[in-house]
């Protein structure tokens, strides 16, 4: 078969669907799907509304079916479905009966091998058992943790079936091309299309990177590893990565003392102090990386332990901004050298270095643990800590996050509004 550019809607709004969906195809998207939120959010009816909407495209259906295959087959087929999807976890018995029901109602199955292990052997029974097509699925929870693209098993798989196959996951207009050499017939791209601000540019520019067989580059829905956090938390705010860590990780009280635009990212050097001692984050600096930012422990005390010689100090080692549950002093001059600092009090008066306290163990800043070589991000909306192990994923995460808004904000400059964009009335919650 040609190469298929599939582009999977998996939203929860079906009227932003259909004028997404509307704006890929004129981009030269070949296959339409429902994606599993869509379809879960707004029922069968969104393929229903999708088939009437592009009665000329492939409509696909991601129902995940794990059970009942033939029954789910049959609502997904009676909507307008061409191509339903069933999981390669299920039983054996649950793909016979969707290849059977499709059959029935003119429709075909796509075997998905989401968190199937052995990929090859499960691919070739789906296909003894009748799928017309299989798909190797990078689920995007596995995308967030930095997960590569099925390249690999790819080659395996398409070794093991005659049947086309398909590739989801993280896809975009530069590693198309090498996946289809691969061996894939159907490309399926979601985040890549539909949290561009330009759906239909990026379309084109998949289909043609698949046409040509040369890769394109494109940053949107690029996946971070952890050699890449620096770059991945500085495009992303603050809020962006609250939202993505579900509220947790924001400090209460650290305020920002940095001008309009500084931002500071970086990995935590943590320091505990007594009240207006400066000897530790002092002394810090000296033990500091390049790359570091100082989270000080000074028990929330309104007597400074940083100024603007530590400030200096700080940048000279590379030191990429100070946290301090405490204050801060010297703030103007601060200011000035665009030097990122957070503090909880601003105060003209400092201690004396007595050297009480430590560094580099687990200290309590803003009421949230730190320790060190946790992620520290700070703009002008506040501070937010990401813990060190959860760090890939928290990076991907708020990077959709951010995509996604920039894609709602696009359609508020058409004229909608954040309400009309979001159905709030539709889905209030109603407990």
């Amino acid at each position: 078969m040609k190469p298929v550019l599939q582009v999977a809607l998996d939203l929860m709004h079906l009227k932003r669907a259909v004028e997404i969906a509307g704006e890929a195809v004129e981009g030269g998207a070949d296959w339409i799907e429902a994606g599993t939120p869509l379809i879960k959010s707004e029922g069968v009816d969104s393929i229903r509304t999708l088939k009437r909407a592009f009665p000329g495209h492939v409509i696909v259906a991601d129902m995940k079916t794990m059970d009942v295959g033939g029954a789910e087959v049959e609502i997904a087929a009676k909507g307008g479905a061409d191509v339903v999807s069933v999981l390669g976890l299920s039983d054996d018995g649950t793909i016979r009966e969707a290849v059977l029901s499709a059959r029935q109602y003119g429709a075909k199955v796509m075997v998905d091998m989401i968190g199937v292990v052995d990929r090859p052997s499960r691919a070739k029974r789906a296909e003894e058992l009748g799928a017309s097509y299989i798909c190797l699925h990078v689920g995007i929870d596995e995308q967030m943790k930095g997960s590569s693209s099925p390249l690999e098993v790819l080659k395996k798989v398409s070794e093991a079936v005659s049947i086309p196959i398909a590739v989801a996951g993280g896809i975009t207009s530069e590693t198309a091309p090498e996946l289809m050499k691969a061996g894939a017939s159907i490309v399926i791209v979601g985040g890549g299309i539909i949290k561009a601000e330009n759906v239909t540019a990026a379309t084109r520019k998949v289909k043609d990177a698949m046409l040509s067989g040369e890769g394109i580059a494109n940053e949107l829905s690029k996946k971070y590893g952890k050699d890449e956090l620096f770059t991945a938390f500085s495009k992303v705010s603050t809020c962006n990565i609250a939202d993505a860590q579900h509220k947790s990780g924001v400090m209460k009280n650290i305020l920002p003392r940095i001008d309009h635009g500084v931002k500071m990212v970086g990995r935590a050097l943590t320091v505990q102090t007594s009240k207006g001692d400066w000897a530790k984050p002092v002394e810090a600096i000296d033990r500091a990386s390049d790359g570091d930012v100082l989270v000080v422990d000074a028990g929330g005390s309104d007597i400074a332990v940083f100024g603007e010689l530590a400030a200096w100090s700080g940048r000279m080692r590379g030191v990429r901004g100070v946290v301090i549950d405490g204050a801060v002093r010297d703030v103007e001059a601060i200011y000035e050298m665009g030097f990122p600092a957070f503090s909880r009090h601003i105060a003209p008066n400092a201690g004396e270095p007595k050297g009480y306290g430590g560094i580099g163990h687990e200290i309590i800043c803003g009421e949230m643990v730190v320790r060190t070589g946790d992620w520290i991000i700070g703009d002008e909306s506040g501070v937010v800590v990401v813990p060190q192990e959860m760090a890939v994923e928290i990076a991907n995460r708020s990077l959709d996050v951010a995509e996604r808004e920039n894609r709602v904000r696009e359609e508020i400059k058409r004229g909608g509004t954040l309400s009309k964009v979001q159905e709030l009335e539709k889905w209030e919650q109603v407990h």
